[in-house]
């Protein structure tokens, strides 16, 4: 545990389960204050948030449906606000659209997607490193985003526009790790591959992560607490010199 005064503050977006809950609790532990954002879930995210304090974390929960630009806005304020300074973000929430065919899919949906998956870390990642850049008088700091390996494979069959979409937060990493890093702001992505949370259920396929285990070099679905270990490690003291990586926790694929 740290001094209150030096603790770090992280923002973690789609923190009321799955994932997004993985990583709460494991940098609660690891002594950050936090920020969780969710959209529809409040029971789940108040759940994560109370085993985040029995940690010894603070901790301010935010109701924000990220499709919603504006409120979007207000999540790095509202955490400056309440802790003073926020030294991390993490991109997580996200959403896949119905599992189909690319000609199948509904560009309404779509739009709704690259909202949520793109457009949002854009507005949280900028206002961010306006507040954690040297040059701006800021201390520095950490962000990573929450990508897929579906941005490489491109997803065919399954949902190419989210993989277009996480494509485009893969790019977000290169490029503000690469402008940002002279000021003090590190910027990294995690890729899971298929994991077992409830995304998929969402699109449609509840049973996919064991559905595809057998074409999984380890032959198994991820969990949510082995994604959170790589992104505890990036915020760690151990990862000060790493900037621009894309760490692929998929099972060997």
């Amino acid at each position: 545990m740290t001094d209150v005064p030096t603790r770090p503050v992280t923002i973690i977006t789609g923190a009321s389960r799955g994932i997004g809950a993985a990583i709460a609790e494991r940098l609660a532990a690891d002594g950050h204050d936090l920020v969780l954002t969710y959209r529809d879930r409040a029971d789940d995210a108040d759940s994560v948030a109370r085993r985040c304090a029995s940690s010894g974390a603070r901790v301010l929960v935010l109701k924000v449906d990220l499709a919603d630009l504006e409120a979007t806005a207000t999540v790095v304020p509202a955490a400056i606000a309440k802790f003073g300074r926020v030294t991390g973000l993490v991109n997580n929430a996200g959403i896949t659209g119905k599992i189909g065919g690319f000609l199948d899919a509904s560009l309404d949906e779509s739009e709704e997607l690259f909202r949520v998956n793109v457009l949002a870390p854009i507005v949280l990642t900028r206002a961010a490193i306006a507040h954690m850049a040297t040059d701006r008088g800021g201390a520095g700091g950490s962000i990573v985003n929450i990508s897929s390996g579906a941005a490489r494979s491109g997803a065919p069959n399954t949902y190419i526009p989210y993989a277009m979409s996480k494509a485009a937060l893969n790019a977000l990493t290169t490029g503000a790790s690469k402008e940002f890093g002279p000021v003090g702001v590190r910027v990294n992505t995690v890729s899971p591959g298929t994991t077992r949370t409830e995304i998929h259920a969402a699109a449609g396929r509840p049973d996919a992560p064991d559905e595809r285990a057998p074409g999984i070099p380890m032959r198994r679905p991820g969990e949510p607490h082995e994604i959170a270990g790589a992104v505890a490690y990036l915020f760690s003291a151990d990862a000060s010199y790493t900037s621009g990586a894309d760490i692929r926790v998929a099972g060997g694929n």
